[in-house]
Protein backbone atom coordinates (compact mmCIF):
# COMPACT_ATOMS: atom_id res chain seq x y z
CA UNK A 1 0.00 0.00 0.00
CA UNK A 2 1.03 3.58 -0.61
CA UNK A 3 0.27 6.21 2.00
CA UNK A 4 0.35 10.00 2.00
CA UNK A 5 2.89 11.64 4.29
CA UNK A 6 1.22 12.86 6.40
CA UNK A 7 -2.28 11.44 5.97
CA UNK A 8 -4.61 14.44 5.65
CA UNK A 9 -8.30 14.18 6.51
CA UNK A 10 -10.80 16.11 4.38
CA UNK A 11 -11.55 19.69 5.45
CA UNK A 12 -14.53 20.17 7.70
CA UNK A 13 -16.28 22.91 9.61
CA UNK A 14 -17.07 23.15 13.30
CA UNK A 15 -20.36 22.10 14.85
CA UNK A 16 -21.92 25.20 16.48
CA UNK A 17 -22.71 23.08 19.58
CA UNK A 18 -18.95 22.68 20.11
CA UNK A 19 -18.38 26.37 20.85
CA UNK A 20 -17.90 27.58 24.40
CA UNK A 21 -18.96 30.78 26.11
CA UNK A 22 -15.75 32.46 24.93
CA UNK A 23 -16.95 32.13 21.34
CA UNK A 24 -14.36 29.60 20.22
CA UNK A 25 -14.00 25.84 20.00
CA UNK A 26 -14.25 24.15 23.41
CA UNK A 27 -11.10 22.20 24.28
CA UNK A 28 -12.93 18.85 24.34
CA UNK A 29 -13.85 19.19 20.67
CA UNK A 30 -10.27 19.70 19.54
CA UNK A 31 -9.92 16.11 20.75
CA UNK A 32 -13.01 15.06 18.79
CA UNK A 33 -11.54 16.50 15.60
CA UNK A 34 -8.16 14.88 16.26
CA UNK A 35 -9.82 11.54 17.06
CA UNK A 36 -11.76 11.65 13.80
CA UNK A 37 -8.46 12.26 12.00
CA UNK A 38 -7.04 9.18 13.73
CA UNK A 39 -10.09 7.19 12.61
CA UNK A 40 -9.02 7.85 9.02
CA UNK A 41 -5.60 6.26 9.48
CA UNK A 42 -7.07 3.28 11.30
CA UNK A 43 -9.44 2.81 8.36
CA UNK A 44 -6.41 2.86 6.06
CA UNK A 45 -4.68 0.20 8.20
CA UNK A 46 -7.76 -2.03 7.87
CA UNK A 47 -8.87 -1.36 11.45
CA UNK A 48 -12.07 0.59 10.83
CA UNK A 49 -15.44 -0.09 12.44
CA UNK A 50 -15.63 -3.63 11.02
CA UNK A 51 -12.32 -4.67 12.59
CA UNK A 52 -13.83 -5.18 16.02
CA UNK A 53 -16.71 -7.27 14.65
CA UNK A 54 -14.49 -9.33 12.33
CA UNK A 55 -11.50 -9.97 14.61
CA UNK A 56 -12.56 -8.91 18.11
CA UNK A 57 -9.60 -6.50 18.20
CA UNK A 58 -9.31 -2.74 18.37
CA UNK A 59 -7.01 0.13 19.29
CA UNK A 60 -7.18 2.10 22.54
CA UNK A 61 -5.51 5.40 23.34
CA UNK A 62 -3.26 4.87 26.36
CA UNK A 63 -1.85 8.38 26.62
CA UNK A 64 -2.42 11.74 24.94
CA UNK A 65 -0.73 15.13 25.02
CA UNK A 66 -2.54 18.01 23.31
CA UNK A 67 -1.03 21.44 22.73
CA UNK A 68 -3.60 24.16 22.10
CA UNK A 69 -1.76 26.70 19.98
CA UNK A 70 -4.32 28.98 18.33
CA UNK A 71 -8.05 29.23 18.94
CA UNK A 72 -10.62 28.24 16.35
CA UNK A 73 -13.55 30.57 15.73
CA UNK A 74 -17.08 29.47 14.72
CA UNK A 75 -16.58 29.75 10.95
CA UNK A 76 -13.26 27.86 10.86
CA UNK A 77 -12.59 25.10 8.35
CA UNK A 78 -9.93 22.63 9.49
CA UNK A 79 -7.95 19.56 8.46
CA UNK A 80 -6.16 16.96 10.56
CA UNK A 81 -2.80 15.62 9.45
CA UNK A 82 -1.64 12.38 11.08
CA UNK A 83 1.63 10.49 10.97
CA UNK A 84 3.42 7.67 12.72
CA UNK A 85 6.46 8.62 14.78
CA UNK A 86 7.19 5.04 15.88
CA UNK A 87 5.55 1.63 16.32
CA UNK A 88 6.08 -1.93 17.39
CA UNK A 89 3.87 -5.01 17.20
CA UNK A 90 1.49 -3.73 19.93
CA UNK A 91 1.82 0.07 19.89
CA UNK A 92 1.66 3.06 17.58
CA UNK A 93 3.17 6.41 18.56
CA UNK A 94 1.01 8.85 16.59
CA UNK A 95 1.38 12.59 16.00
CA UNK A 96 -1.32 14.87 14.64
CA UNK A 97 -1.72 18.49 13.65
CA UNK A 98 -5.03 20.33 13.51
CA UNK A 99 -4.64 23.09 10.94
CA UNK A 100 -6.95 25.78 9.67
CA UNK A 101 -7.45 25.46 5.90
CA UNK A 102 -5.45 28.70 5.55
CA UNK A 103 -2.45 26.68 6.80
CA UNK A 104 -1.91 27.94 10.34
CA UNK A 105 -1.51 25.48 13.21
CA UNK A 106 -4.28 25.36 15.79
CA UNK A 107 -3.37 22.31 17.91
CA UNK A 108 -1.18 19.22 18.03
CA UNK A 109 -1.74 15.84 19.60
CA UNK A 110 0.73 13.11 20.45
CA UNK A 111 -0.76 9.77 21.43
CA UNK A 112 0.21 6.22 22.25
CA UNK A 113 -2.20 3.75 20.70
CA UNK A 114 -2.39 0.18 22.00
CA UNK A 115 -3.58 -2.77 19.93
CA UNK A 116 -6.06 -4.68 22.10
CA UNK A 117 -7.52 -8.17 21.97
CA UNK A 118 -11.03 -7.54 23.29
CA UNK A 119 -11.40 -11.08 24.68
CA UNK A 120 -9.23 -9.97 27.62
CA UNK A 121 -9.20 -7.13 27.07
CA UNK A 122 -5.41 -7.08 26.89
CA UNK A 123 -2.74 -5.71 24.61
CA UNK A 124 -1.88 -8.05 21.77
CA UNK A 125 0.30 -8.10 18.70
CA UNK A 126 -1.32 -6.83 15.53
CA UNK A 127 -2.20 -9.45 12.92
CA UNK A 128 0.42 -9.71 10.15
CA UNK A 129 -1.69 -7.90 7.54
CA UNK A 130 -2.39 -4.95 9.85
CA UNK A 131 1.24 -4.77 10.97
CA UNK A 132 2.30 -4.75 7.30
CA UNK A 133 0.02 -1.75 6.67
CA UNK A 134 1.32 0.08 9.74
CA UNK A 135 4.88 -0.67 8.63
CA UNK A 136 4.17 0.70 5.15
CA UNK A 137 2.63 3.87 6.57
CA UNK A 138 5.53 4.36 8.99
CA UNK A 139 7.94 3.94 6.08
CA UNK A 140 6.10 6.67 4.16
CA UNK A 141 6.24 8.94 7.23
CA UNK A 142 9.86 8.39 8.27
CA UNK A 143 11.12 11.25 6.09
CA UNK A 144 8.84 13.78 7.80
CA UNK A 145 10.63 16.09 10.23
CA UNK A 146 10.14 15.35 13.91
CA UNK A 147 7.57 17.84 15.22
CA UNK A 148 8.80 20.35 17.79
CA UNK A 149 5.87 19.44 20.05
CA UNK A 150 6.68 15.70 20.09
CA UNK A 151 8.01 14.33 23.35
CA UNK A 152 6.98 17.30 25.44
CA UNK A 153 6.09 16.94 29.09
CA UNK A 154 3.90 19.01 31.34
CA UNK A 155 5.39 20.83 34.28
CA UNK A 156 6.34 24.20 35.64
CA UNK A 157 10.02 24.62 34.85
CA UNK A 158 11.68 26.39 37.76
CA UNK A 159 14.43 28.79 36.85
CA UNK A 160 14.12 28.11 33.10
CA UNK A 161 12.60 30.16 30.31
CA UNK A 162 10.50 27.98 28.05
CA UNK A 163 8.23 28.72 25.13
CA UNK A 164 4.66 27.58 24.72
CA UNK A 165 3.65 24.48 22.80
Amino acid sequence: MLFDAPVIAPARGLDPAWLDYNGHLNMAYYNVLLDQGADLIFDLFGCGPGYLAARNMSFFTAEAHVCYIRELKPDAMVRVGSWILDFDSKRIHLFQELRHVDGWLSATSETMQLHVDMSGPRTAAMPADILANVTAMAEAHKSLPRPAQAGRSIGIPRGQVRGAC
